[in-house]
């Protein structure tokens, strides 16, 4: 079920409560893709990314992604307590749709030169455009609404990073094969982070082969399962490719984590 939030042009999907599991363009408009060179702290990549929405005659309201870079993975304890004060930015900016967070977000630990402190690596946000073809209207209330693949399929879309977890931040938590970087182990977690992705995408009218970014954030070995999984059910990852990112999630017992999007346009934003 989407939700509008049509001071952002853009639909979302309710998540865990400090970020949504992800958002998909309204029409008319579409996901544009930014990442800083080099990243900023925090406080600095926010202001940064004000100026630039301002600069494009975009509302904060646009803002429908964000990368982070942490120093290291953290407890779970550790984990919220990052989450409140990352909550209470998008609290003073407006930004929440009642009290959800329609920003979906990728939060990792870089394992060689990690961040010395938390960082901004990348954002996404929506702008006017005729290039994506959809045909949901914007105007939708900002109740639930069932998304339609047939109108959405070449929506631009941004999805949060989903390691393999199940349940939610706020209930029980269960990683699948704890602690098991074996190979059986690893395709396990594989075959959960893409069984969750896919639910989503399909929750924004999309299909693995819509995508046009595949990032993959581990430190143990996927090489036995590129070919005979992740190539294979991703088929785009063929022409495109995935960008591997020597990184762990953010939570410290999980090994893997993918994020997906869809955009037509990636731009680089010298600092």
């Amino acid at each position: 079920m989407l939700i509008a939030n049509p001071k952002g042009n853009y639909r979302f999907i309710a998540g865990r409560n400090p970020f949504s599991s992800g958002a998909v363009a309204d029409e008319g408009y579409e996901i544009v893709h930014a990442a800083f060179d080099p990243m900023l702290p925090l406080d600095a990549g926010f202001a940064r990314i004000e100026t630039h929405l301002r600069s494009c005659g975009r509302p904060l309201n646009a803002l429908s992604g964000m990368e982070l870079r942490i120093p290291q993975a953290l407890s779970l304890e550790g984990f919220r307590h990052f989450n409140q004060g990352y909550v209470q930015r998008f609290a003073k900016w407006g930004v929440q749709v009642g009290d959800l967070n329609p920003v979906a977000r990728t939060n990792v630990a870089v394992e060689i030169n990690p961040a010395p402190v938390p960082c901004v690596f990348g954002f996404s946000y929506t702008v006017a455009s005729s290039a994506a073809s959809q045909s949901t209207s914007s105007s939708a209330s900002s109740q639930s609404s069932p998304a339609s693949p047939a109108s959405q399929r070449r929506a631009t879309f941004v999805l949060s990073g989903a390691p393999e977890v199940r349940g939610s931040g706020a209930g029980e938590r269960t990683v699948v094969a704890p602690g098991d970087v074996s190979r059986d182990g690893m395709r396990k977690k594989i075959v959960e982070v893409l069984s969750s992705l896919g639910a989503l995408l399909q929750e924004v009218g999309a299909s693995w082969g819509d995508a046009t970014a595949m990032d993959v954030y581990t430190v143990q070995d996927i090489h036995p399962h590129l070919a005979d999984l992740l190539l294979r059910e991703v088929p785009s990852a063929n022409v495109r490719g995935i960008t591997w990112h020597y990184a762990r999630p953010p939570v410290a017992d999980a090994d893997f984590e993918m994020g997906v999007r869809r955009v037509l346009q990636e731009i680089i934003l010298p600092v």
